[in-house]
């Protein structure tokens, strides 16, 4: 086990390399959870739809996400999809994490979309407005500040998960914590220094989940 001193030695030494590989995560986590909260709230909506074979689509989705590995969900992307459409490493690992995501985005969706009083979308209807402005006006604004909290963990998990593109040689914090292990042969020095990015990272988005929660809290 290597000591205190050693591993902020070589944090020290080799954060430009971190610096690099940890904008590349950002930029993974950012583009996977804005396209999965899209693909969410397209499936929670279908899946509360009365179209027929929405729930079924729907269901079937998030059955085959929840069912397979996200490792599995990432090769298939990069590799599987390689002689029909090369999407590159990062838009393979982000779609992969996109879609991963966009499943228990979901149902968090569809659980704050449904905790709404029906009264509400039946008051909206009183007032002449239609089914989809009543969705859009009254029903949705209040369901996104309910599922700010786990919204807020799923974008940690998001932002952990992306770890995962690693294994398609993208230059993401995991990825460069495995390069330097193998060159120094210092494994647990540099696992234990990207453990070390990794909380950071989840503090801060804590932080500024539960800065927003109030804020929307403070608002009501």
């Amino acid at each position: 086990m290597p000591n205190i001193g050693h591993i902020f030695a070589e944090l020290y030494r080799t954060y430009p390399l971190f610096l690099e590989a940890l904008v590349v995560t950002l930029q993974l986590t950012i583009a996977s959870i804005l396209i999965g909260t899209i693909i969410g709230l397209f499936v929670a909506l279908l899946k509360l739809s009365h179209l027929p074979g929405g729930k079924w689509v729907a269901d079937f989705y998030i059955t085959i996400v929840r069912a397979t590995p996200l490792i599995v969900q990432i090769f298939v992307l990069y590799f599987g999809l390689k002689n029909v459409i090369d999407l590159g490493q990062f838009w393979s690992a982000a779609l992969a994490l996109a879609f991963h995501n966009g499943a228990y985005i979901a149902e968090i969706f569809r659980g704050t979309i449904q905790s709404i009083d029906k009264g509400q979308m039946e008051a909206g209807r009183s007032l002449g407005m239609t089914k989809t402005l009543t969705m859009r006006r009254i029903i949705l604004p209040q369901a996104f500040k309910r599922a700010i909290p786990p919204l807020g963990n799923q974008f940690i998990i998001g932002l952990k998960d992306s770890s995962l593109a690693a294994f398609i040689a993208m230059n993401e914090l995991f990825a460069q914590a495995r390069r330097l292990a193998a060159a120094t042969y210092d494994e647990m020095t540099f696992y234990i220094i990207v453990a070390i990015y990794y909380l950071v990272l989840v503090l801060i988005f804590s932080f500024i989940v539960n800065k927003v929660e109030k804020k929307l809290a403070a608002g009501d």
